[in-house]
């Protein structure tokens, strides 16, 4: 588990840093609605090359980005309705891709998950500074 304690004006810098501890391709970013979540993942993006303009897929659920190492997908699974229409979507095709995949709002998808993943935990601190604490895990899913 890694920690980083970060202002907003720093996001170029910390992206630099997480980028280096993921493990797996598969990120999931948790917090509350204005924490910094697709600021960040904007940075980590353009980290792994992405040059097109980065937006959050709120009303899309998921956008493409084009990159040197592959397209990189980007779930926003805030007004998903339920894991079936993200299943109807095709969600667990892009897991299994082999590809980048960040999702911000995961909860409602996370029992779809088997691979490796990366969380990122964004929490806002008095002093208006950001923390965000960084872990690895994989959770088999038991056999039906």
């Amino acid at each position: 588990m890694t920690d980083f304690t970060y202002n907003l004006e720093d996001v170029t810098a910390v992206a630099k840093q997480v980028t280096v501890h993921l493990k797996g391709r598969i990120v999931l970013l948790y917090g509350e609605l204005g924490v910094g979540k697709t600021t960040l993942l904007k940075a980590i993006m353009k980290e792994l090359g992405v040059e097109d303009q980065i937006s959050s897929p709120t009303y899309a659920l998921v956008h493409e980005y084009s990159s040197k190492i592959g397209p990189i997908y980007h779930f926003d699974c805030y007004r998903l309705k339920s894991a079936e229409e993200a299943e109807m979507l095709g969600f667990t095709e892009y897991l299994d891709s082999g590809n980048w995949v960040f999702i911000e709002w995961p909860e409602k998808v996370e029992h779809l998950l088997d691979q490796e993943r990366n969380i990122l935990r964004f929490s806002r601190n008095a002093d208006n500074t950001r923390t965000l604490n960084l872990k690895s895990e994989r959770t088999i899913k038991e056999p039906t």
